[in-house]
């Protein structure tokens, strides 16, 4: 928790994904980008992930939050001999060649079982605009696991769409009430 309170935590007036101003920010790429960073936030994401009914065949999620979150914790899966699969979700289809939507396709076939992964969680708007690609996909939603909840409504609006949320860390975890 101290390296995402150091690295990624800032007070400061920004605009979120999600529209909203707010007085704090939370840049989850500084740590899920940094060695000792990645390689925790791939350990404690895995521990997440394992909470979920298995198998788990991939993780993945939004590009570009979601990229370094997911091949981490595909590193961890497999250091402990589970073969869960990477996966990225571009934000438009590949403007060339085959013109997908996600990246490590072959890796996934429909109806493999995937966690979607989130750096942060406001309001869960991208996390439910990636659930809704994975399922076009072919692939099954079991949940969704995210760095830190903001506690600004995800939890509500995701689980409001009957998919359950994780979360390494929670806003007041990190930060103080």
């Amino acid at each position: 928790m101290a390296i995402v309170r150091e690295l990624s935590y800032e007070e400061r007036e920004v605009t979120l994904a999600s529209g909203r101003k707010s007085n704090f920010y939370f840049d989850g790429k500084q740590t899920t980008l940094h060695a000792r960073g990645g390689l925790l936030v791939g350990k404690a994401f895995w521990d997440e992930v394992k909470q979920f009914a298995g198998p788990i065949d991939g993780v993945g999620g939004l590009t570009l939050g979601a990229d370094p979150i997911a091949t981490a914790t595909s590193i961890a899966a497999c250091l402990e001999g589970h073969a869960t699969a990477a996966f990225i979700i571009r934000k438009e289809p590949k403007g060339h060649g085959t013109g997908q939507w996600l990246e490590g396709r072959k890796n996934l076939p429909p109806g493999s079982r995937v966690v979607i992964v989130e750096d942060v969680t406001t309001t869960g708007g991208s996390s439910i605009k990636a659930v809704e690609r994975a399922r076009e996909e072919g692939l099954e939603v079991v949940g969704i696991v995210t760095l830190v909840d903001r506690e600004e409504g995800a939890r509500e609006n995701i689980e409001g769409q009957g998919i359950a949320l994780r979360a390494v860390f929670t806003r007041t975890e990190v930060v103080g009430g």
